[in-house]
């Protein structure tokens, strides 16, 4: 059982082993097994790197990250620049379906709208941009195409859960409303969490996870 100052050590030091982040920036606080990220990174990617260490630390509950990107001059680009490189870096991506997801910019801050058959594909074109010179933050609201749910969906996901290793022992209840799904119970780790919410957006037909599995205490005040 972890300590929260042994959490923020593990977190720490987790920020150190990560050459994409500088932990000189970053606050770390941590309470009852949540973690708080504060202070101010030069780039939308340092903030997510440092929400993606802290994630991976045993005994996390949950994560907060407030850390804000402050670009310094030079870094800053127009919105009319980043609108373009977002263009040519969602056309170029793959994984992006053409032509059904646009974009909008205003102060350096990225809006993705449209349509997408996949949940893949929202985050994908997320992550095509984050690495955009001169964007601040975005805000996905690309919207699932609606498809019909297999008629079993919940006894489906329910072993598509079991099959994964780490989840296979998890206390985890899945229920279906239309195309929402709503996670409950309990899992071992905040990348659990995670991993489970993933398997359920993989389902055709579903268009809403509702995540409400909470982190198994495993840290002491």
């Amino acid at each position: 059982m972890k300590t929260d100052s042994q959490l923020q050590a593990d977190v720490l030091e987790e920020l150190r082993a990560d050459a994409r982040v500088n932990p000189s920036e970053i606050a770390v606080a941590v309470k009852d097994g949540v973690v708080s990220l504060g202070g101010e990174v030069d780039t939308l990617s340092k903030r997510i790197a440092a929400g993606q260490d802290a994630e991976r630390v045993h005994g996390v509950r949950a994560i907060v990250n407030d850390l804000r990107v402050h670009l310094s001059i030079d870094q800053r680009s127009s919105d009319s620049d980043i609108a373009h490189a977002a263009v040519n870096a969602l056309l170029w991506d793959t994984e992006v379906p053409d032509k059904t997801v646009k974009v909008r910019v205003q102060n350096g801050w990225v809006w993705l709208v449209g349509e997408a058959d996949w949940n893949y594909q929202r985050l994908a074109a997320e992550r095509a941009i984050e690495n955009i010179a001169g964007v601040k933050g975005v805000t996905n609201i690309v919207r699932l195409k609606p498809r019909v749910p297999a008629t079993d969906l919940e006894e489906d996901l329910t072993r598509a859960l079991r099959r994964v290793a780490k989840l296979a022992d998890q206390t985890i209840e899945v229920t279906v409303h239309g195309t929402t799904v709503r996670l409950s119970g309990s899992v071992a780790t905040w990348a659990d969490r995670t991993v489970a919410e993933h398997v359920v957006w993989s389902a055709p037909g579903v268009t809403a996870v509702e995540n409400e599995l909470t982190v198994r205490a495993g840290i002491t005040a």
